[in-house]
């Protein structure tokens, strides 16, 4: 597409195909900040690109900042958790705004995102952090002590999450002191929480001057396994309540533009309980489920959300009206096999046959013996549906959980 000098000029941190294609038939002017690996891509495809290695910010760090400053980039965009500090401190230099290095950090790291969020007088659980194996157990006995529970009685679970990972990387629930010698050392030091019983769901907030464009609302069937958008209506009902903690968040964090993706639980009594919040487009191709609901490309409301130059009347005009105006509900399951060894890829008749049943991303097994799935692990590929009723696809992304993709 034709770009137009007149708007802003965005540099997109990390890589994500369907991200460049977004800002190809987009109408910015734009360049790929990614590792050396995708040069030979993008010179291939003429994708605009700057080489750059996202390790650990250090003394180099201010070079990306002053060669995209030197190219005219307005803001710099993150495409995945890694690059979140990255986008913070070079926007920091592009934008002029140091605190926003500072906003950064609290959304890269859980235990200071978490005191942040109490600070601001949102609901969260019990939180420490833990540097070795004997603050696990010091913690798991004191959550259930909390709890007055007897001997005898079954512990409440802790989870233990890595500070900076992406999702359900590093997460792990534990219920007995004996599980506590299953984490290897290089783990720590982790964050720990207690357990929150509740409807655990996502969401997605597209921010343009410290006001949401469009909040979207995801529903988990399993978390680590499956995701739908727009939620049922028995979530939706929630719309109201979330809102208003989501305008908590933004005010928190005090987030004027961009995109977050925070997670919720919200209890039997209709109390909310804030999990966690990224500063980044979510997994389970969450953004690509919403361009099959609702038609809109979410990656180019990403650019425009963090693009300074964007106007209130093209905001405005780009995103739908939530929930009413999907033409259906789209869906997707993550795969991970049920055996310990496996030969080959069969897909089950009743997924394919399912009127729902869209397409999948599933390869046959590279090897046989299947790794044993440490804490929520990483799926080995994601199957696709659509459909009018949310229910059905509720029911129908719990079915494959019973079935064997890999025999």
């Amino acid at each position: 597409m034709e770009k137009n000098p007149e708007k802003g000029f965005v540099a997109l941190l990390g890589w994500s195909l369907n991200a460049v294609e977004a800002a190809e038939t987009f109408d910015r002017r734009y360049v790929v900040v990614a590792p050396d690996w995708a040069e030979e891509y993008c010179e291939q495809h003429n994708i605009p690109y700057i080489p750059w290695n996202f390790e650990r910010l250090n003394d180099r760090s201010l070079e990306i900042a002053h060669t995209l400053q030197e190219k005219g980039v307005d803001v710099a965009i993150p495409l995945y958790e890694e690059t979140v500090e990255w986008a913070g401190a070079i926007n920091s230099v592009l934008l002029d705004q140091p605190k926003l290095f500072g906003q950064s950090m609290l959304l890269r790291d859980k235990a200071l995102m978490k005191r942040r969020a109490q600070l601001g007088g949102i609901r969260v659980g019990i939180f420490e952090e833990a540097h070795d194996k004997e603050d696990v157990v010091r913690f798991l006995k004191r959550v259930n002590q909390t709890l007055l529970k007897l001997d005898g009685d079954p512990n409440d679970p802790i989870h233990l999450k890595a500070f900076d990972k992406a999702g359900c990387l590093g997460h792990r629930v534990i219920r007995t002191p004996d599980e506590v010698d299953t984490i290897p050392d290089e783990e720590f030091p982790v964050l720990m929480e207690s357990h929150l019983d509740g409807w655990e769901f996502a969401v997605e907030a597209w921010i343009h001057n410290g006001k949401i464009r469009f909040l979207n609302i995801s529903e988990y069937v399993t978390l680590g396994y499956s995701v739908f958008v727009p939620a049922t209506p028995e979530l939706e009902k929630y719309r109201e309540q979330i809102t208003a903690q989501i305008e908590k968040l933004i005010k928190t964090f005090d987030i004027e533009f961009g995109f977050i993706h925070p997670e919720y639980f919200v209890t039997n009594d209709g109390e909310m309980y804030f999990g966690e919040v990224a500063y980044r487009p979510p997994g389970f191709k969450v953004f690509e489920l919403l361009e099959r609901a609702y038609g809109f490309n979410a990656y180019q409301g990403l650019i425009l959300s963090f693009d300074p130059k964007t106007t209130e009347e093209e905001i405005t005009a780009f995103f739908p009206k939530e929930v009413v105006d999907a033409k259906g509900v789209a869906g997707c399951f993550g795969v991970y096999p049920r055996r310990r060894v496996v030969s080959h890829l069969e897909m089950p008749a009743e997924t394919e046959d399912h009127p729902y049943f869209e397409s999948h991303e599933l390869t046959p097994p590279v090897e046989e013996t299947v790794t044993k799935r440490t804490a929520f692990g990483t799926h080995w590929g994601l199957i696709y549906f659509f459909g009018d009723d949310p229910h059905t696809m509720r029911d129908l992304l719990k079915r494959q959980e019973d079935l064997d993709f890999y025999v």
